[in-house]
């Protein structure tokens, strides 16, 4: 859940200094925020803060996009968004999806920049970016693709969001518990019904602004103190749902974090995003995902590469070093 923090961080300083540069230490690194611990020994999903404050709440219900979860599962990190500005509203529900052809299929080892804070720094010379769909318009995916960039679109699939354009749209019986980030509660992922639409006009914003993928955060609240009677099928079958909605639209589509259902998903999700399996020693949960030639993405915050990165390499993983604001400065293996 850790890749939520960093959205109203940069949204306040858009020009981020940090650049692409991928040598040498962060004098900053040390300085990140912390995310709230997770509710159960699994991990904490991220999501986006509120753009108007930079400060995770103190969680009513603890949760995961931050960091440190319990030692069961790695944390996830809230974010920034990608792009200053207007956030883009969604597309509409009722939108026909087109055929998936042949969806783009990230193969194991890839080089990727997650940057979700502050406006995207395109001179990162790496195959695949991960930025925030709201934030980010057509105009920076078309010139990253001019770049022959593939661009994964982070959105919360798993929990409402004060500060989103469509956030009215979602029923106030939608909303449970408080996930740790301020203006952030998990959704009834129960109520399909209603979440597909609204999930849906999501999806069909990443599509009409051309992303190749999407990266679903926060879709592990069966594990989390979400303030509903979740269970481990109720979350299959509802990150199943994400998985068709994406593919029905072309896009490839990420599992993020999500270790213990990750024998069941694997089927359905054509990549991994991972924050900080090395923190908690559970990479190795991972390796499904590489053997079946699927990309693993992963990101630790509080570990320097020299703790993890020989290990993440020899299994195949595409690993960084990030700052818990997942702004543009990055440390890869």
């Amino acid at each position: 859940m850790l890749a939520a923090l960093a959205l109203t961080t940069a949204l306040l300083a858009t020009s981020c200094s940090s650049s692409g540069s991928e040598d040498g230490d962060d004098p900053s690194a040390d300085a990140t925020g912390t995310q709230p611990p997770a509710a159960t020994g699994t991990t904490a999903p991220g999501t986006p803060s509120a753009p108007t404050t930079a400060t995770p709440e103190t969680p009513g219900t603890p949760a995961t996009p931050g960091t440190p979860s319990t030692p069961g599962t790695p944390g996830t990190t809230p974010a920034t968004p990608g792009t200053p500005g207007s956030p883009s509203a969604p597309g509409t529900p009722g939108t026909p999806p087109q055929p998936a052809g042949s969806r783009w299929q990230p193969t194991p080892g890839l080089a990727w920049q997650w940057q979700l804070g502050g406006g995207v720094d395109q001179s990162v010379d790496v195959p695949v970016y991960d930025i925030d769909g709201f934030e980010t318009d057509a105009a920076t995916v078309a010139a990253l693709h001019a770049k022959g960039r593939k661009v994964i679109c982070y959105i919360n699939a798993g929990s409402w969001e004060d500060f989103r354009p469509d956030s009215t749209a979602f029923a106030k019986a939608l909303q449970g518990d408080g996930n740790g980030w301020k203006g952030e509660k998990w959704f009834d992922i129960r109520k399909i019904d209603q979440l597909k639409p609204l999930m849906a006009s999501r999806f069909d914003m990443c599509r009409s602004k051309g992303f190749d993928a999407v990266e679903p955060d926060t879709i592990e609240a069966y594990n989390q103190n979400s303030g509903f009677p979740l269970t481990a099928d109720d979350q299959l079958r509802y990150n199943r749902m994400l998985a068709g909605l994406a593919h029905e639209r072309g896009m490839a589509i990420g599992l993020k974090n999500d270790l213990e259902q990750i024998p069941a998903l694997l089927p359905d999700f054509d990549f991994a995003v991972n924050e900080e399996c090395a923190q908690f020693n559970e990479c190795a949960r991972l390796s499904p995902f590489v053997q079946a030639g699927k990309a693993v993405f992963h990101v630790e915050y509080k570990l320097g590469t020299e703790k993890f990165c020989e290990k993440t390499k020899s299994l195949g993983f595409s690993s960084m070093q990030k700052k818990l604001e997942l702004d543009a400065w990055r440390k890869p293996c």
